[in-house]
């Protein structure tokens, strides 16, 4: 069965602060903005493998022209899709015998040529891909201070609960989705708004009249403290109203990053920094992080603030997303991502027995490359103490003194992929079929039966490509011994908030623990904690009550029975997995301490039902997302 999936995204979204002639004039373009788009979303194509959206917001159009252009693609190169599209009116334009390089006239006769845009890029995990699935997403009215047009990286725990409230006031949605249910009811509450000021002054002044005080006085800190407040889930959302008054978002635990940079020209904002750094060459210290339960609200005359509208929680951006999914070329992730290679040095040189001169070191996906590059120059540095310590301090050594001062770290790419895609997220129908034949190995540099192989991976999820592509292949090189090293923890639990792993059984991790439980002859304590589930679904502040099957063993344990379950049948090589520390995570990624895929210590409630429903669906045989 396919499930709809829309997460994880990203945005990017440009405000022009001066009028549109001043950026013809003094860069000789009429799409400055639409440039410096294509720019902020092609850096994060990473977040938009499965479609795009672009829409772009005209000011002060006369009644009857249209100011809301959009379009959107799930072609294979979505980003370049949109684009090439909108490029052509340009050149369209250019032919009409009347263009103009003016601002009244561009706007009147070209799309895209407004003073906000607002782009999303879907990542969908699993399902099908529709334009449907793709944003922004528009809520249409001919009050121009009605019109919402919105887009994010988000996911809610709660829907039922958010539809159920649509209905009590009135409402019959369309669809039962989160997007929809967001935006309807973030629309219910800008109508609010609007109906506030209109009563204000429905005795005073005309309809027309009105409507030009709705737009000068719309409060979006109120709309978004009445829409918000009963959220639970993981957000970065970005919303502009066809007035010209826009909002970027982030949820109060701070799940999902959101960054913005402001000057003179523009105001901007995108899912991370490095596409803000690129398109307009500013310094990192001047991209701006928005602050868990806050909102960046920019007015229609282009001047702005950042507003809390929501009660801040504990701070717990999402780890795995920076390990995983963002650019490593900003330069706190990428330093990052190197410490997580040096904090794996103690137990891979106990592993190895220090035996470096019989050791390879080598990566996979390219995803790991910088947590490699940490982890070489961890044990480069290793060697210079040792060397230090025999030479300098004449400490006792065990070896010959001559291998030691030749000692250097064998590095070598022992496994490429043929194919660029990210396995663990592929159609489960053809993901046995596919692993099996986008990996190739390298021959003639692991001499068989003496040399230890040690690759590092930046996380297993599912296990499936180590166990019927990886270690297949690594096993007709022959090795003494394979050492497999994820630089995230062992992925334990389901996430809820905008990656969507929900389905607990494809988890190698979750099976390594029922393997465990099996052994042991645990099946008494599966019934109880599935009971205490069952009872926990009644309950919005439910305990994860899952961790008190995984507290039953120790981290090696479940490391040892997760060795067993990928173990080809067979490999002939001595295997041992090795996983992240959640301490060393924490060390590495300190201001990413969102690790509930591998503590189950959920932000929110939200998230704790979520985990005892995808227990409940294993037990059921269900296989479905679990919220």
């Amino acid at each position: 069965m396919k499930y709809k999936i829309k997460h994880e995204c990203g945005i990017a979204f440009i405000r022009l602060r001066k009028p549109l002639q001043y950026f013809i004039d003094k860069y000789g373009t009429p799409s400055y903005a639409i440039n410096k788009m294509f720019l902020m979303m092609h850096k994060q194509r990473n977040r938009g493998q499965d479609g795009a959206g672009l829409a772009c917001l005209k000011l002060d159009t006369k009644p009857g022209k249209r100011y809301i252009s959009r379009y959107r693609s799930v072609k294979k190169d979505s980003i370049q899709d949109i684009f090439n599209k909108i490029n052509k009116k340009f050149i369209k334009a250019k032919d009409n015998p009347n263009y103009k390089l003016k601002e009244e006239w561009v706007k009147e006769n070209i799309a895209f040529t407004g003073e906000q845009c607002l782009g999303h890029l879907r990542y969908g995990t699993f399902g099908g891909n529709s334009i449907e699935n793709c944003a922004p997403t528009l809520r249409q009215n001919n009050w121009r201070s009605k019109n919402l047009i919105f887009a994010g990286n988000f996911n809610m725990t709660n829907l039922d609960e958010l539809f159920n409230v649509l209905v009590d006031l009135g409402q019959s949605p369309k669809e039962k989705s989160d997007t929809v249910t967001i935006l309807e009811k973030v629309g219910h509450f800008l109508d609010e708004e609007n109906n506030r000021i209109y009563n204000k002054y429905s005795e005073k002044l005309s309809k027309k009249e009105i409507s030009k005080k709705i737009e000068e006085e719309i409060s979006v800190k109120n709309i978004l403290q009445n829409s918000f407040k009963d959220f639970d889930g993981g957000y970065a959302l970005a919303g502009m109203i066809g007035h010209g008054s826009s909002f970027i978002a982030r949820d109060p635990n701070g799940i999902r990053p959101l960054y913005y940079h402001v000057n003179d020209e523009i105001i901007v904002a995108t899912s991370e920094r490095p596409p803000i750094k690129t398109a307009f060459d500013c310094e990192f210290n001047e991209i701006n992080e928005v602050e868990r339960g806050h909102a960046l609200i920019i007015n229609k005359d282009a001047s702005y603030s950042i507003e809390k509208f929501v009660e801040q929680k504990e701070d717990k951006a999402c780890s795995f997303e920076r390990i995983y999914f963002s650019r490593g070329n900003d330069p706190e992730i990428y330093e990052e991502r190197k410490k997580l290679g040096k904090l794996l040095i103690p137990k891979i040189l106990s592993s190895i027995d220090n035996d470096l001169k019989n050791t390879i070191f080598s990566y996979i996906p390219n995803t790991s490359e910088t947590c490699f590059y940490g982890m070489i120059d961890g044990l480069k540095n290793h060697i210079n103490l040792l060397k230090n310590d025999v030479f300098i301090k004449n400490k006792l050594y065990k070896g010959s003194k001559d291998d030691l001062i030749s000692l250097k770290i064998r590095m070598e790419k022992l496994v490429s992929k043929d194919v660029k895609m990210r396995t663990f997220i592929t159609d489960d129908n053809s993901r046995n079929e596919l692993v099996s034949n986008i990996y190739d190995t390298t021959s003639g540099i692991v001499t068989p039966n003496k040399d230890t192989m040690v690759i590092i991976d930046d996380s297993i999820v599912r296990g499936t490509t180590l166990e019927k592509s990886i270690l297949t292949l690594l096993s007709s090189l022959q090795a003494k011994k394979v050492i497999f090293v994820s630089s995230s923890p062992q992925i334990r639990y389901p996430d809820c908030y905008g990656i969507d792993m929900s389905k607990m059984h494809q988890f190698v991790a979750f099976r390594g623990l029922i393997r465990l439980l099996k052994i042991n002859k645990a099946d008494k304590k599966i019934k109880e904690i599935y009971q205490k589930c069952i009872k926990s679904m009644a309950s919005i502040e439910a305990d994860n009550h899952v961790k008190e099957l995984y507290n039953m063993f120790s981290y090696e344990e479940l490391s040892e029975s997760i060795t067993e379950i990928v173990k080809p049948k067979n490999f002939k090589s001595d295997l041992e997995i090795i996983y992240q520390k959640i301490d060393d995570l924490n060390k590495a990624c300190p201001k990413n301490l969102g690790d509930w895929y591998f503590t189950g210590n959920y932000p929110t409630h939200g998230g704790n039902r979520v985990a005892n429903r995808a227990f409940i669906n294993y037990c059921d045989g269900i296989k479905r997302r679990a919220y």
